[in-house]
């Protein structure tokens, strides 16, 4: 192991979107047993340091690879095309309106009806942007096409918060 690998030379991985999940889980409990800093309890204080310094890199590996967002913008890193999202707000014309349309339903929804069918249109749009984000990371391997994507997936990520919460205020109001 070396700390410089990344994410998916670490867990032994081929560097692509799709994942096992069992595979990748089974390696991080694998690595995490080999690094555990209490195995290094009774060593000196430098060898329990680097313990603890794998135990953080294996965590922080497993949080980026377990999701699909993190695993979709660290591969466009990866390749040369970052995410940037604060610098880079630039969406294609046909997303921007429909931002604007699911706020403005969003802003008009008054009963929890409508509010879950918005949510449930918004995971449709969210299926759909993984679906193109696994064509043009591991078929097309188009980096940059793909962080575009993953632009439009955080929108939605954020969206999604967003109609759950006017979800939850509006059971908090029933009560």
């Amino acid at each position: 192991m070396n700390l410089q690998s990344n994410d998916f030379e670490l867990f032994d991985i081929p560097p692509r979107f799709v994942q096992d999940r069992a595979a990748m889980e089974a390696r991080w409990k694998a690595l995490q047993r080999e690094a555990h800093p209490d195995k290094f309890a009774a060593q000196a204080g430098a060898a329990q340091r680097v313990a603890m310094q794998w135990s953080v890199r294996i965590n922080e590996a497993w949080q980026r690879l377990r999701d699909p967002l993190k695993r979709a913008a660290y591969l466009c890193e990866l390749n040369g095309a970052p995410i940037n999202a604060e610098n880079n707000t630039a969406m294609p014309s046909a997303f921007l309106m429909q931002q604007m349309a699911w706020r403005e339903a969003l802003d008009d929804a008054s009963s929890e009806a409508e509010l879950e069918a918005l949510q449930a249109e918004v995971l449709h749009a969210q299926k759909q942007t993984l679906a193109g984000i696994k064509t043009l990371l591991d078929t097309q391997h188009d980096y940059p096409g793909a962080a575009q994507q993953v632009r439009t997936l955080m929108f939605i990520e954020r969206f999604k918060t967003d109609i759950a919460d006017r979800i939850d205020a509006q059971a908090d109001a029933g009560q």
